[in-house]
C-alpha cells in the first residue's frame, strides 16, 4: 500500500457564487478526516459574477485554499488542465462545484487508490433532478462513444475521480488543444476502479451546460479518439456506389429488351437530394477533423492566467 502525503482537491467554477460556501464547508467535514493533508485548488474559469471575490474569503478563512484565475472562460476541459500544471498534491481529485458529486465519497476513493489504483472513477447508478431526454441523450451519448472510440470509455462516469501521481504525470504530458478529458482519462489506461454513487440534484443556481455546448462536446469526444466516422463515410460511398451501378444495369436492361419507360422527374429528384445530403454530410465529419488538425498546427498555450492565489 502507497500512502498518499497531499491530497489535490480541484474544484472547476464558473459562476457558481451561490454553492461555494456550503461546499467548502462540506468539504472541510470530509477532510478532517482523511489521513493526509488537503490542499483545495479552484479553477476560476473567468466567471463573471462574485465568484472569485468569495473564493478569496474563503482563501482567508482557510489557507489550504489556492486559486487559478483563468484569463477568460475556457470551458471545463481546460480549467482541469489549468489545475493539472498547478495542483502540488501526489494525487488528485477532481469534484464539481455544484454538489451533486458527494464529498463524503472522497474517503473510499482514497481507500482504493492507497490499494494500488491508479485512477478510481465514480460511476453514477442514478441521477436525481434531471429530464428523462437528458438522461436518455447521456445513455446514447456513452453508447455511441464506447462503440466509436479506440479507447475503452467507462459508463455513466463523468469527471468526478481520483488520480494518482501516476496518472497525474501521464495526463500532464497530453497537451492537445481540443480537448476531451473524459476520453484523455481512458486513453492514459492504468489500474482503473469504479465505486458507484447516486449524483444529488444541483445545489443551486443554474447548469452552464445546455444542449448545444454538450452536442460539441460529444462530437470532440468522437473526433478526437476515433477514425471511425471516416472509415464510415468510405464503406457509405462504397456501398452506395455498388447499389447505384446495380440500378443502372437494371434500367439499361429493361429499357433495351423491354421496353420500359425510364423513371422520370419524381426518383431523379429524389436520388440527386438523397446523394447530396449523404455528400454534405461527409464534407462536415471531414472539416470536423480538418478543423482538429487546423487548431493543434498553430500550436497556440492552451489557457492564459490572469494569477495565481496560494497561501503554502
Amino acid at each position: 500500500m502507497s500512502k498518499v502525503s497531499l491530497l489535490t482537491i480541484m474544484i472547476p467554477v464558473y459562476n457558481e457564487e451561490e454553492c461555494l460556501r456550503d461546499l467548502h464547508a462540506r468539504l472541510l467535514d470530509v477532510m478532517i478526516t482523511l489521513p493526509c493533508d488537503c490542499e483545495l485548488l479552484f479553477i476560476n474559469d473567468g466567471s463573471t459574477d462574485n465568484t472569485l471575490n468569495i473564493i478569496q474569503t474563503l482563501q482567508a478563512e482557510d489557507p489550504r485554499v489556492a486559486i487559478v484565475d483563468l484569463s477568460r472562460n475556457y470551458g471545463k476541459e481546460i480549467a482541469m488542465t489549468a489545475g493539472l500544471d498547478y495542483l502540488k498534491g501526489d494525487t488528485l481529485v477532481i469534484i464539481d462545484a455544484d454538489l451533486q458529486d458527494d464529498p463524503a465519497m472522497l474517503t473510499q476513493m482514497l481507500t482504493e487508490i492507497e490499494n494500488g489504483y491508479d485512477d478510481v472513477y465514480a460511476q453514477r447508478i442514478s441521477r436525481k433532478g434531471e429530464t428523462w431526454f437528458k438522461k436518455a441523450s447521456s445513455l446514447w451519448y456513452y453508447k455511441v462513444l464506447a462503440y466509436m472510440s479506440s479507447v475503452p470509455i467507462q459508463k455513466d462516469t463523468g469527471d468526478f475521480r481520483m488520480l494518482s501521481q501516476k496518472a497525474i504525470k501521464a495526463l500532464k504530458d497530453l497537451r492537445e488543444n481540443e480537448r476531451n478529458m473524459k476520453g484523455l482519462f481512458s486513453f492514459i489506461g492504468f489500474k482503473k476502479k469504479a465505486v458507484f454513487y447516486e449524483r444529488d440534484e444541483r445545489f443551486a443556481g443554474k447548469t452552464k451546460w445546455n444542449y448545444l455546448s454538450l452536442f460539441n462536446l460529444a462530437v470532440r469526444g468522437i473526433t478526437a479518439f476515433s477514425t471511425k466516422p471516416l472509415r464510415m463515410i468510405s464503406v457509405s460511398g462504397v456501398i452506395i456506389s455498388f447499389v447505384s451501378f446495380i440500378f443502372l444495369i437494371k434500367i439499361v436492361f429493361t429499357a433495351l429488351f423491354y421496353g420500359d419507360p425510364v423513371a422520370g422527374y419524381p426518383s431523379l429528384m429524389s436520388t440527386v437530394l438523397f446523394l447530396g445530403g449523404i455528400q454534405l454530410l461527409s464534407i462536415g465529419v471531414l472539416g470536423e477533423y480538418i478543423g482538429i488538425i487546423f487548431s493543434e498546427t498553430k500550436k497556440r498555450p492552451i489557457y492564459f492566467v490572469n494569477d495565481y492565489y496560494t497561501k503554502k
